[in-house]
């Protein structure tokens, strides 16, 4: 880092100091902090409020250079070596100690013991450590991935094996576009992920498994909530979700979609729905909050819908290694690598590190600003800011027609924004969208109104319109009733049973 961007103001990586303090626990706990985040530097010599170049002393620099290496190094556990150096200024001295990114976190000051001697950066600040903190801290430290870690208590049998690989190979071929492609999860395969772990000849389950089976001992929530206007002031609607990872995905996706609005593109005589935010987007950063989340830390996850934009919040600091201008760029750090291996199987991931590509270029071909991507220290906060407009746009899309409201027992209401469309416009249920809930139906044995809102990506009501549609052609059968309901390819339902 040159000397110019050094002096270009405190940041999470840059500290000014005007002299070396005399109690050097001041400094030391930042270096401690660079340490267990991304590195950074502490510049002596440099008033911090207005940046005014002081410098040090000519005939004290070596022995201020000396102190300060050797109070780094005394007073902090593990070892840190700082890399010292001088830089000349308008002819000041400045002293400049860079401290690398730790690899035996976590690191602390040694008279104040690991508890209360742990420290980060957060925004900008030298914060102490709270205990979820210093436990990743402590599993990045030992090279391994908490979710690989044998889930003390917890034990399995067979039985409790064979029902998770008939689930983790039921919903890859819910989302496989060939499901006979699909391989059976074997007990094998979830040793080699990690979901599984062998310890004096037994099969334990890790903390991957107690997530994936929604065991209590690895909780795993997902706050969604509607808000008036730009912050959490007055709240509209609440819900929580808990379950399996799976059931998280699939029940906080439908939610947002129930609450933004949708609008619709023109084709010659045919008209396609269109949300103000791209589906896929919302589903990859929801899939990229549980998969990428931190377990340690208990936080929820929190999907929040406010007027301007949808913001969605991990727990956890970002991974050794990893930075938001890095994933930006594609580059993936997997934090639950069981998980991300599940994942990936089941067809939620398909190639490490594109997912975030993914959604700069769906939110970039929507015409929407590029989503905001804030915090890192302790959560990761990713804003999608939404189309206001309400009237037509240069490239045919009419937008606010319609947004989905939830009435107080929860179920989605449909309500007509004052436009330029008639007041009685109906959505045209394309040939398409017939065909692929068809395609679907042949490949399962039946699907739902959930299935068929994924498979389409549209909104509750245009699902039940498509398949209404397939029943009364008689290409399809409605088997059950109210939430239960599920749709069937005629023809199977129609075959006797031996």
């Amino acid at each position: 880092m040159s000397i110019e961007t050094l002096l270009s103001g405190e940041s999470k990586n840059v500290e000014y100091k005007l002299t070396p303090p005399s109690r050097s626990i001041n400094y030391t706990k930042t270096a401690v902090a660079f340490a267990n985040g991304q590195g950074g530097c502490l510049v002596f010599g440099v008033e911090d409020q207005m940046l005014r170049v002081v410098g040090i002393a000519e005939d004290k620099v070596f022995t201020v250079m000396d102190s300060i290496s050797d109070a780094i190094v005394n007073s902090c556990e593990p070892l840190i070596i700082p890399d010292i150096t001088m830089h000349d200024v308008n002819g000041k001295t400045v002293i400049v100690a860079e401290i690398a990114p730790g690899l035996q976190r976590p690191y602390h000051v040694k008279s104040l013991g690991q508890e209360q001697g742990t420290f980060v950066r957060v925004a900008g600040t030298t914060r102490q450590a709270d205990q979820p903190t210093i436990r990743e801290l402590t599993i990045e430290g030992s090279n391994r991935s908490f979710d690989q870690v044998h889930c003390l208590g917890l034990s399995v049998t067979e039985e409790d094996i064979e029902a998770l690989c008939a689930s983790l190979t039921k919903t890859a071929k819910n989302n496989a576009e060939d499901p006979a492609k699909v391989k059976t999860v074997t007990e094998k395969q979830l040793l080699q992920w990690g979901v599984l772990a062998e310890q004096d000849g037994q099969l334990v389950p890790t903390n991957a498994y107690a997530i994936l089976t929604d065991n209590e001992a690895v909780r795993s929530v997902v706050q969604c909530g509607v808000f008036k206007g730009t912050t959490k002031a007055v709240f509209v609607d609440r819900r929580e979700f808990a379950g399996t990872p799976q059931e998280l995905i699939e029940e906080s996706y439908q939610y947002v979609l129930r609450n933004i609005h949708m609008g619709a593109r023109f084709k010659g005589v045919y008209r396609q729905d269109v949300y103000e935010i791209p589906p896929d987007a919302i589903r990859e950063l929801i899939v990229n909050a549980i998969v990428h989340r931190s377990y340690i830390d208990h936080s929820s996850i929190q999907i929040a819908i406010y007027d301007d934009r949808l913001e969605i919040t991990s727990p956890g600091r970002l991974p050794l290694g990893q930075t938001i201008e890095r994933m930006k760029q594609g580059y993936s750090k997997i934090r639950n690598e069981a998980l991300a291996s599940a994942f990936e199987y089941m067809g939620y991931i398909e190639h490490w590190g594109s997912g975030i590509l993914r959604v700069l270029q769906e939110v970039r071909d929507a015409g929407l600003p590029e989503p905001e991507f804030l915090g890192g220290d302790t959560d990761l906060r990713i804003n999608i800011y939404r189309n206001g407009s309400e009237t037509g746009s240069d490239d045919g899309i009419v937008t606010g027609l319609r947004r989905d409201s939830l009435s107080d027992d929860g179920i989605a209401e449909e309500t007509t924004s004052k436009t330029n469309a008639a007041p009685n416009a109906t959505i045209t249920v394309l040939p398409s969208q017939k065909e692929r809930i068809l395609d679907a139906l042949r490949k399962n044995a039946s699907i739902s109104i959930s299935d068929a809102i994924r498979i389409l990506g549209v909104q509750e009501r245009q699902a039940q319109r498509i398949l209404k549609s397939l029943v009364e052609e008689g290409s399809a059968v409605k088997i059950g009733a109210a939430r239960a309901t599920r749709y069937a390819e005629a023809k199977k339902r129609t075959e006797p049973h031996e």
